[in-house]
């Protein structure tokens, strides 16, 4: 599920926390690196639970209700359209999201009052009541209103990042690529026949294309960190009056992302990694560093294209 794109932006994560450090150890860099990928599958779990646990709040005060002394005949006879939600339930008992819930001990005991919050934030919207008045069993509705839930009250909710976030330091960083990869399970499920009982990868499919991802992630990292000194040298004689130490660290980081795509990876177009450094510099750097990053990396891609250091194989691959 994760982009090449976001391959990058976890090993510009792991960049900047191993050269802040000032740790000299790859190795243990590159476990954190692995680590923090772990970390990123634990919290899109929790997210999952999270609306699983929703679903058997909205259950349990159904049946709470019919328990009243003088119920009404709306809560003997309740509307089971949410509680029922097929995307959901399918969900729930999916062996591959259970195994997961399982692995990372996640368990909601203790969060009732966050649940009950967020359960009557649904409620409250407009869409909700829509979905409850619509009819009959349809796992392409359920889906897609478990994807305008995912947008009411998960996406850009600081105050559920904030409860992620005290739960986990990785969790801070990751919360935007978690949400994206809901919305990637909700289309999966949508257009695999409703199965989700093998929850999708965050890697290719198969071994050979998770091994793919990682090996892309992991030599990134080594490179840059090797060729980190060669790389300054580079950047350093483009800057007209500025000195290095006066860009954004980020900016500094991603040219030698850059750098190294141009000189180390065969298969990558230029084009491909000039684009990709640029847009990521929108959300992880300052406001105008896609037009800095922009300029620097079209005079040192000059630079190593005339002393034959952008080594690409295939056509179209050098533009």
């Amino acid at each position: 599920m994760l982009s090449r794109r976001h391959l990058r932006i976890k090993t510009l994560q792991a960049l900047y926390a191993f050269f802040l450090s000032e740790n000299d150890n790859i190795v243990l860099g590159e476990k954190l690196l692995m680590t923090s990928i772990e970390k990123l599958h634990e919290l899109y779990i929790n997210q999952l639970s999270f609306l699983v646990e929703i679903q058997e709040f909205a259950k349990l005060r159904q049946e709470e209700a019919k328990l009243k002394f003088f119920p009404t005949s709306d809560e003997l006879n309740p509307n089971t359209r949410f509680t029922d939600n097929l995307f959901l339930t399918d969900l729930s008992t999916s062996v591959s999201f259970r195994k997961n819930v399982e692995k990372y001990k996640i368990n909601w005991f203790l969060e009732q009052e966050l649940v009950k919050r967020h359960f009557f934030m649904i409620k409250e919207n407009p869409d909700y009541q829509q979905y409850m008045e619509s009819g009959g069993e349809d796992r392409q509705m359920d889906a897609a209103f478990v994807a305008k839930i995912v947008k009411q009250i998960i996406e850009g909710n600081e105050s559920l990042e904030d409860f992620f976030e005290d739960k986990n330091i990785f969790w801070g960083a990751d919360y935007d690529l978690s949400v994206f990869l809901l919305y990637k399970t909700i289309k999966y499920y949508q257009e695999n026949n409703f199965d989700i009982q093998r929850l999708p990868s965050l890697f290719k499919d198969g071994e050979e294309g998770e091994r793919e991802d990682l090996d892309f992630m992991k030599l990134l990292f080594r490179k840059c960190i090797v060729h980190s000194d060669e790389y300054e040298v580079l950047i350093k004689a483009c800057l007209e009056n500025w000195e290095l130490e006066r860009i954004a660290t980020m900016d500094n980081l991603l040219l030698k992302m850059a750098l190294c795509e141009f000189s180390e990876f065969s298969s990558i177009p230029v084009k491909v990694t000039m684009n990709e450094y640029i847009d990521i510099s929108k959300s992880f750097s300052t406001p105008k560093s896609n037009q800095f990053i922009n300029g620097i990396l079209d005079k040192l891609l000059v630079q190593l294209q005339a002393e034959k250091k952008v080594i690409k194989r295939g056509r179209g691959l050098m533009e």
